[in-house]
């Protein structure tokens, strides 16, 4: 059993799964945050939720904590609705479940729900179209169907609200324009986000941080046969 000490730097679960091919000893836990965020986009101000997983546990007895953003939803057309936002969360956290798993890190697969979280968004009911998330894509162009993508990436400022507190935050988010039969879609991701009142400690790391993540998704897509314009973080 190898100890580890100076945990700060477990942010990702790349991380969690070096740790482990290192030979470490790792618990690992879910839980959940939703957060209401108010955006600002072009000068449009608009309320969204974030479906946050929090993983923390311990490696060779040393604590670490980390979250990750797996979905953005509105009751609008500036992202995803939150009915559809539940989803798409959902997809990409099982994902990371099942790479935990596959080198023998156990986890409990708990997943998001709507029940009583946000009740207040029930009354929307919008024509909604199709709950593709980039998964999706890849496997369409595995399949023979031409896919190609537009890459669009920005840094939107936010003020993430914790009932009794607010705190400024910056997200790096990427937009991707899909075309594939006869369609064009568009889905977004969040890469990374760091405390805006933090930026000259935080934003470099968290740049490294969002481009790795760009860069594993870019190679997935050219494995794929999928046309991409990049764009990444600057």
């Amino acid at each position: 059993m190898r100890e580890a000490t100076g945990l700060s730097s477990v942010m990702r679960i790349d991380d969690l799964i070096a740790a482990q091919k290192a030979g470490f000893v790792i618990t690992c836990r879910s839980s959940f945050e939703i957060s209401e965020v108010d955006f600002t986009h072009m000068d449009k101000e608009f309320q969204a939720v974030l479906f946050f997983c929090r993983f923390s546990g311990t490696i060779g007895g040393a604590k670490y904590s980390f979250r990750k953003c797996y979905a953005r939803g509105c009751p609008h057309n500036l992202c995803p609705h939150v009915s559809q936002a539940v989803m798409i969360a959902n997809r990409y956290l099982q994902k990371d479940y099942r790479r935990l798993k596959e080198v023998g890190i156990d986890v409990e697969a708990k997943l998001f729900t709507l029940d009583g979280m946000i009740v207040k968004f029930q009354d929307f009911r919008e024509e909604q179209g199709p709950t593709l998330t980039l998964e999706d894509y890849i496997h369409i162009a595995r399949e023979g169907t031409h896919v190609s993508m537009r890459t669009a990436v920005e840094y939107l400022p936010a003020v993430e609200n914790f009932g009794n507190r607010s705190e400024r935050r910056t997200f790096l988010l990427a937009d991707f324009e899909v075309t594939t039969l006869g369609a064009t879609h568009r889905c977004q991701r969040c890469f990374a986000c760091y405390a805006t009142d933090n930026e000259t400690q935080e934003k470099l790391r968290q740049v490294r941080i969002a481009n790795d993540r760009l860069a594993k998704l870019f190679k997935e897509l050219d494995q794929a046969g999928i046309t991409c314009e990049k764009e990444f973080f600057r």
